[in-house]
Order: C-alpha cells, then sequence, then structure tokens
C-alpha cells in the first residue's frame, strides 16, 4: 500500500504513522508544500495523509500554495481516496466539504482527554478505540463538522475533535506525535506557550513523556482498523 503525505512545514511530519506503515511493508511518499512542491497524480497512492501545521486554512495570502492543496484534498476525497487529516489536515478537510473553521474559544496546547461519540461506537473503524482516551493537543482554530459528516469524538476545550465523512477521517488531536515532534514544536512555535486555561507548559508537556507510547498505540489501533476496513489494494 502507498501511503502519500502532504506536509506543510519541515518540523512537522507523519512521525508514528511513518513507524507503523515500515513495520506494515508500506511505502510513504511525501509533497513539500513549504517548498513549492506540488501534488502527485492520484493514481500515484492509495491513502492521503494531511499533516499539521502552524498556519490556518485561511491564510492563502500568505501560504498561497493552500490554494492548489484545498483542490487536491478536495478531488482525492472526491475520487473515493482514503483521507486521514491531523490537525490542519482536518480543519482542510472540513473547509473544502463545506465546513467553516475558525478561531477556538481558547487555545488547546498539551495533554487533554478525548471521548468518543455514541456514533463512534457504531463505526468498524473507531470501535476499536478506548472509548476515552488521552491525546496531543496543539492548535488554535476549531472546525464545524461538514455537511453530511459524522461527529466522531468531543473534547472540554474544543467541542469537535474528530470527524468522518465519506472516506475521509479529520483528527483535531495527535495520536501521531513523538517525544521528538514535540520536542520541534516547543523549538519552533514556543511562542504559542501562553497562559491559559487549556495551555500546558513546556515543562508539563515534557513530564508526561509516558503518554506519547499510549497514544501511538491508540494510533496504530486506528491505522490497523483503517487498513482492515479499506483494504489494502488500491480502489
Amino acid at each position: 500500500m502507498r501511503l502519500h503525505c502532504l506536509q506543510h512545514v519541515p518540523f512537522e511530519n507523519e512521525a508514528y504513522i511513518g513507524i507503523w506503515a515500515k513495520e506494515n511493508g508500506h511505502a510513504v511518499t511525501r509533497t513539500l508544500l513549504y517548498k513549492g512542491e506540488e501534488p502527485p497524480l492520484l493514481g500515484s497512492f492509495e491513502w492521503l495523509i494531511v499533516l499539521g501545521g502552524p498556519m490556518g486554512v485561511y491564510d492563502e495570502a500568505e501560504y498561497s500554495w493552500l490554494v492548489e492543496e484545498k483542490k487536491f484534498i478536495k478531488k482525492a476525497i472526491a475520487t473515493g481516496k482514503i483521507v486521514l487529516g491531523l490537525c490542519l489536515g482536518a480543519q482542510l478537510i472540513s473547509s473544502v466539504m463545506g465546513g467553516k473553521v475558525a478561531k477556538n474559544e481558547h487555545k488547546e496546547i498539551g495533554w487533554f482527554p478525548i471521548t468518543l461519540t455514541e456514533e463512534a461506537k457504531k463505526s468498524p473503524i473507531f470501535s476499536a478505540l478506548p472509548e476515552s482516551f488521552t491525546a496531543f493537543e496543539w492548535h488554535g482554530d476549531t472546525f464545524e463538522i461538514p455537511p453530511r459528516g459524522r461527529k466522531i469524538a468531543s473534547g472540554e476545550a474544543c467541542h469537535n475533535q474528530a470527524f468522518v465523512i465519506s472516506r475521509a477521517i479529520g483528527l483535531q488531536f495527535h495520536l501521531e506525535y513523538t517525544k521528538e515532534s514535540v520536542e520541534l514544536l516547543i523549538k519552533n512555535c514556543g511562542g504559542d506557550l501562553t497562559s491559559g486555561p487549556y495551555t500546558q507548559d513546556a515543562s508539563e508537556i515534557r513530564s508526561k513523556i509516558g503518554l506519547f507510547d499510549e497514544a501511538n498505540r491508540t494510533m496504530g489501533l486506528l491505522l490497523n482498523a483503517m487498513e482492515a476496513e479499506y483494504g489494502k489494494k488500491p480502489d
């Protein structure tokens, strides 16, 4: 199976998803959008992974490649590709499918509980996950559940945490991050760590180092369930 990642910044990559892919014999390729690279032909991959990033879906004036990226994501969904969006990636999916993306009431940075909805428990993919788990968050925006989408998970600071539409999944939270991922975020986006009711500081984030293994295991459950449901072969 072939996975392709849309990467928005050099310090935010597929992390544990790459480890899972290697362990399961899957190939991973990337489009480095921040370097001006163009997405590949749709026939060159089975899964599209839309990664996170510090920009917003509305920042086309500063990041002109967002315009073409949105068209590419929408086309991938329309043609039945399996699409997984993480944080900014989920917001992009929501946006191209008719949902609104706006500032959340609070920034959410650090480790927070996620609860699956009743809809999730009926899903052959999300029923493989625990009903509640701890995930890493680093975002200031939030997405609407797009029309015809199904809400899959919620949280306290940010109510919309995951959705499914067609064969696309959007996760506001991060289960793919590793210790290295978060250190890079602290280094490159440390200015976001201002005081707030849902903003943990760097020392608190680092103190919960054991949660990375738990989060990665949960991501593995999700990826395994996606593979089992959607199959390993191209459409």
